[in-house]
């Protein structure tokens, strides 16, 4: 039994094609997304409602309270797991998300960077905001040519992993970017869901005033109400914008007007990253998801 795995950027419909998919072939869905992991902010993190869960199963989505530190390495055993499960019931799971790294780990056994202590962190973060982004940058050109290139100084905290990797004996640019082919767990059909970007644009607007419209500011601050947040739980996509309005130093336009913005980047960089796996296939998802699953069960 083979795996089929949906990659996409934000917006692009990869839940609605995965649902249709998974209903058509008697499929699982396995998250592949970073954020859909915690439980808590199903509207700020897209997750499925009750209605999605009833027309087909789902795994990994909220695994984690939002005071947990997950990581890369602790999600790819969850995924392996319930991978393993699924096909072992004689169902195929339909890995789906738009993180990439996950969807690596998901999907291979792939070797993961060290951890490294937080102390090593700290200095590099002290170097980062002590000496500014440009001279922070400059040293990773020196020590890492390979992973600077893949980081924009101003990006802080990839800034500081690729630094923190270096003095680790490691590298933030992996040796290779093929792994579907030879490295997969299981035979794995790679697809791409292609909607063109002023499409992806458009719909990223509609979705953020529904997200603030269906109660994402209350849900936030109830969340924060819980307690601490872990350090990876604060990189929860929008989080930031959505607690500055909380604390009143923007107001409702303005939060809206930065999620949209930071929303695209996102977009921008899953695009990017999307065209360089090999092996995918690209679909054509603008249009309806029935559409675009009744294609992907063909190339099945």
């Amino acid at each position: 039994m083979g795996v089929v795995a949906i990659f996409g950027p934000t917006a692009s419909g990869k839940s609605a094609v995965a649902i249709a998919l998974a209903e058509r072939i008697g499929g699982e869905i396995v998250s592949c997304d970073a954020m859909q992991l915690y439980r808590g902010l199903p509207i700020l993190t897209n997750q499925p409602d009750a209605a999605d869960l009833a027309r087909a199963p789902h795994h990994l989505v909220g695994e984690w309270g939002t005071e947990h530190a997950g990581s890369v390495a602790e999600y790819a055993g969850l995924a392996h797991a319930a991978i393993d499960a699924i096909v072992a019931r004689g169902r195929m799971p339909v890995v789906c998300g738009g993180s990439g790294l996950y969807l690596r780990a998901a999907l291979a056994e792939m070797p993961l960077p060290p951890q490294v202590p937080e102390a090593e962190r700290a200095r590099f973060e002290e170097l980062y905001d002590g000496q500014g982004p440009e001279a922070a940058h400059a040293r990773l050109v020196a020590a890492d040519p390979a992973a600077a290139v893949a980081v924009h100084p101003h990006d802080r905290r990839r800034v500081v992993r690729a630094l923190e990797l270096h003095a680790a004996g490691s590298s933030l640019a992996p040796d290779r970017d093929s792994l579907w082919a030879d490295d997969a767990r299981h035979p794995t059909t790679l697809i791409g869901l292609d909607v063109p970007a002023a499409a992806v644009a458009a719909r990223i607007e509609r979705r953020t005033r529904a997200m603030f419209a269906g109660g994402v500011v209350e849900e936030v601050r109830a969340a924060r109400a819980t307690g601490p947040f872990s350090l990876t739980a604060e990189r929860i996509h929008g989080l930031q914008d959505v607690t500055d309005l909380l604390e009143g130093r923007i107001d409702r336009a303005e939060a809206e007007r930065r999620l949209v913005v930071r929303t695209r980047r996102y977009a921008k960089r899953q695009r990017t990253w999307m065209r360089r796996l090999p092996g995918l296939r690209l679909v054509d998802a603008d249009r309806e998801p029935a559409a675009v699953a009744a294609e992907i069960e063909a190339a099945l």
